[in-house]
């Protein structure tokens, strides 16, 4: 614990002193975060897919830098693709699309 901020460290002294409350509609709210986390980790169909090598790679990288298994990676982005949560931020604004150098 002794690489919290100095904000940090406030929140943390706050909470174990007690000051910390509740806002008014978290239980709803966390039963709506509940809801939701059930849903998406709901793994009841398969896909199979082919990949390069190279975005495999590329993939099991970034979810070893996040600590979650690849797959479970793939199911996230997919998941907030087709939910509209993922967003092309090229294409909102007129900046060209990255050049795919392999």
């Amino acid at each position: 614990m002794n690489n919290l901020n100095p904000e940090e460290k406030e929140i943390l002294e706050a909470f174990e002193s007690g000051q910390l409350k509740r806002p008014k509609g978290a239980s709803e709210k966390i039963a709506e975060h509940q809801k939701a986390a059930e849903a998406t980790f709901k793994k009841d169909a398969r896909i199979n897919i082919r990949l390069s090598s190279r975005d495999l790679r590329a993939l099991q990288a970034r979810a070893l830098k996040e600590g979650i298994p690849y797959q479970t990676l793939v199911s996230s982005v997919l998941h907030k693709f087709v939910d509209g949560q993922l967003v092309d931020k090229a294409a909102n604004t007129n900046e060209p699309p990255p050049v795919n150098r392999q």
